[in-house]
């Protein structure tokens, strides 16, 4: 049985990443801090090591001890805002998080490294979709830093013969998600619905984003790790998706009619994002599966359960009863 070590697997994507590979026999080591992921994220039978990535002494005693076959590296700082405001930890974890992660790699003889990268490597283009030919201009720290930790896998698949897969997600969304990262305005919207307040929205709404959920990056993930070769790819759902389309569409689940509130844009935040995945699906044989009204359904479902899960069925305005798919334009 093939051996995997993901490290921040009790976070989001990385706990379904868990899920995921545990469905096909893999046996699971989880590296974690816990700074942003649960323990409960995780149900299945995994082995448990705690500890930053940036922490090399305690990476590799979790190494020495499991010895895995792969390594999925999920762990990472992925707030855009919190790398503007302390650049320096940002390095220190996605940048040293990596370079640790490649170093141990090569001395305990690790097939190969899926990294999560990020369309934030990119910046804005004049063309969409983005395709891998675009040249890479990052508009804050943490695009830097992911595509600076790109880089670093691609030399030690030249120095060191450990193969790799750089997958830059679009914005990822889905159960468990928190309010930090770059899709972390799905968990928000849903949350303020259900609660019935109003949410903010920065600028005027018609930024664009390229949502994919969560089952279909952990598919990715499984993919890469069973790719022969090595490379970088993108994972999306290649639709655009306005900020105000993305609300109505969860407000549309709610019992409420709410007006979000508008405040000014974020510095650091792309206007347009959508990346195309063509290559992605002939190379992996990988493809989204779950529409983006059918994500946000599920998503919706599981905080609605989450927040009322002591009610009786029979008392609450269940979403099972009320979500109808929305048709977005492209």
């Amino acid at each position: 049985m093939n051996k995997v070590l993901v490290t921040g697997g009790f976070g989001f994507i990385g706990s379904h990443i868990v899920d995921t590979l545990i469905q096909k026999n893999y046996e699971v080591a989880i590296y974690d801090n816990l700074s942003t992921g649960s323990i409960g994220n995780v149900q299945a039978k995994v082995t448990p090591f705690f500890g930053n990535v940036e922490d090399e002494v305690l990476l590799e005693q979790a190494m020495d001890a499991f010895r895995p076959d792969y390594v999925i590296h999920q762990a990472a700082q992925v707030s855009v805002q919190k790398s503007i405001s302390d650049m320096t930890n940002d390095a220190r974890i996605n940048i040293m998080g990596t370079i640790n992660i490649a170093k141990l790699a090569h001395k305990y003889s690790v097939k190969k490294i899926v990294l999560a990268s990020s369309a934030a490597v990119y910046g804005n283009s004049d063309v969409l979709p983005i395709t891998l030919s675009h040249v890479p201009s990052p508009l804050s720290p943490y695009g830097a830093s992911k595509k600076t930790a790109e880089d670093y896998l691609k030399l030690a698949k030249e120095l060191y013969d450990v193969n790799y897969v750089n997958l830059r997600y679009s914005n990822v969304y889905g159960p468990r998600q928190t309010a930090n990262g770059e899709g972390g305005v799905i968990s928000i919207f849903t949350n303020t619905v259900i609660n019935k307040e109003r949410p903010f929205i920065y600028g005027d709404g018609n930024q664009t984003r390229d949502f994919i959920y969560v089952k279909d990056v952990a598919d990715a993930n499984v993919r890469a790790l069973e790719y022969e070769g090595s490379g970088t790819f993108n994972i999306s759902s290649m639709t655009s998706t306005s900020i105000n389309q993305l609300f109505t569409i969860i407000q549309s689940f709610g019992s409420h009619l709410i007006s979000p509130i508008y405040k000014p844009e974020k510095n650091g935040d792309i206007r347009e994002s959508l990346l195309c995945n063509k290559a992605t699906i002939q190379e992996l044989g990988w493809e989204p599966v779950h529409s983006l009204e059918t994500g946000l359904a599920s998503t919706y479902e599981f905080y609605f359960n989450q927040q009322h899960h002591s009610l009786p069925a029979t008392v609450l305005d269940s979403p099972s009863h009320r979500l109808k798919p929305t048709t977005l334009s492209s």
